[in-house]
């Protein structure tokens, strides 16, 4: 059985770290994630999603020291469901994406490169941000948006 979730979005807050007394820690935060399609005017329209995502140990140091707000990240892991009771002894769920592995994207505007995109999609190619001395070799992540679902060109 699989249990996987992709997900390719923009940091909405600071990770918020808790640190443990046996020395482990847990960062949490929430990524937004963005669909665009054609209304039936025919005109753009956005829809936002936003997810929870938990990291543990390591991956949560990486975070606290690398993302922020506004980081656009490419996030891998699972999906979890907890049950757990408020203030009020009302039981509510959550609904977690429980990383095992991120990696900070800078969209390709910042590195100069030049990619046009058609004028009436508001699509936008991303390149993983890697120190690299050969950046020919670094794997390209491009999202398109259209009518038609796009082939996906994802590094996995």
């Amino acid at each position: 059985m699989i249990n996987k979730v992709v997900l390719i979005g923009n940091l909405g807050r600071d990770p918020e770290v808790r640190h443990f007394e046996n020395g482990s820690m847990v960062a949490k935060f929430s990524l937004a994630t963005n669909e665009n399609y054609r209304d039936k005017a025919g005109e753009w329209q956005t829809n936002t999603e936003w997810h929870d995502i938990v990291a543990w140990r390591s991956l949560a140091e990486r975070a606290e020291k690398t993302l922020k707000k506004g980081s656009l990240v490419y996030v891998e892991g699972k999906l979890t469901h907890r049950k757990y009771q408020d203030k009020d002894g009302n039981d509510r769920y959550i609904t977690e994406v429980v990383a095992n592995t991120f990696r900070l994207l800078e969209k390709r505007e910042s590195l100069g490169s030049n990619f046009p995109q058609p004028d009436d999609a508001p699509g936008t190619s991303y390149q993983i941000a890697e120190k690299s001395e050969a950046p020919s070799t670094t794997p390209v992540v491009q999202t398109q948006q259209g009518d038609e679902q796009a082939e996906d060109d994802l590094p996995f």
